[in-house]
């Protein structure tokens, strides 16, 4: 009954390791193993509970057998004073079975009250450990989440700054600057494409401007 959590000891010690080992999750695996010492308490406390009871009903058998014992020897007394002497022998027997039953009783008792205050010591230390266990249980999980949001944050880092991303960065840029290199160049394309037409505009504006000015030549007989 009182193994003092066996099963919670050993598991902190070797089978956290190998708890680690599977990768299981130690924030869940800490709560189930308080859950079980909290079930290993309530047992522990309906033991000491029922051991209490037994000591008090074996303290009132002891009462009551001591009582008796008074009473028988009251009843002699009074028997012996009415000139009745066998009734008073009879009184003092019971008295006598009385007592022996109230020792018998009372030892039984002395061993019932010893059990139940060593139980209660050991409940004691039961809870003590518990509340030890629980802030380091406490710890313990706060430890295993700052780990896992270490090791999260260490990944995505790591992922942030790894072959896969910067091939990806370096692809994305090559790209961009073949877009700007086809963007100047249908610029410079456009750009001469302009001038070319510009200069014929200019030939075609400039072969008017020639014939208005020769016409105007003739007419004015300077030719």
């Amino acid at each position: 009954m009182f193994s003092f959590f066996k099963r919670v000891k050993t598991v902190v010690g070797s089978e956290l390791n190998a708890m680690l080992d599977k990768a299981e999750d130690p924030v869940k695996m800490l709560d189930q193993f308080m859950r079980e010492m909290e079930a290993d308490i309530r047992d522990a406390e309906a033991a000491v509970a029922k051991q209490i009871a037994n000591e008090k009903m074996l303290q009132k058998k002891v009462d009551e057998a001591q009582k008796m014992v008074a009473k028988r020897e009251e009843q002699a007394i009074k028997a012996l004073e009415a000139g009745n002497e066998d009734l008073a022998r009879r009184a003092l027997e019971d008295k006598k079975a009385q007592s022996a039953t109230a020792d018998s009783l009372k030892e039984s008792y002395v061993r019932a009250k010893q059990d139940a205050d060593s139980l209660r010591a050991k409940l004691d230390e039961m809870k003590s450990e518990y509340n030890q266990m629980k802030l380091k249980k406490d710890s313990l999980k706060a430890r295993a989440q700052s780990a896992q949001t270490r090791t999260k944050m260490n990944r995505a880092m790591s992922d942030i700054g790894g072959d896969q991303s910067r091939q990806g960065f370096e692809r994305m840029e090559e790209k961009v600057l073949r877009f700007e290199a086809e963007a100047e160049t249908s610029e410079d394309l456009r750009s001469s494409n302009r001038s070319l037409d510009d200069e014929f505009a200019s030939l075609e504006k400039n072969s008017g401007v020639d014939d208005e000015l020769a016409a105007l030549k003739k007419r004015l007989g300077q030719e």
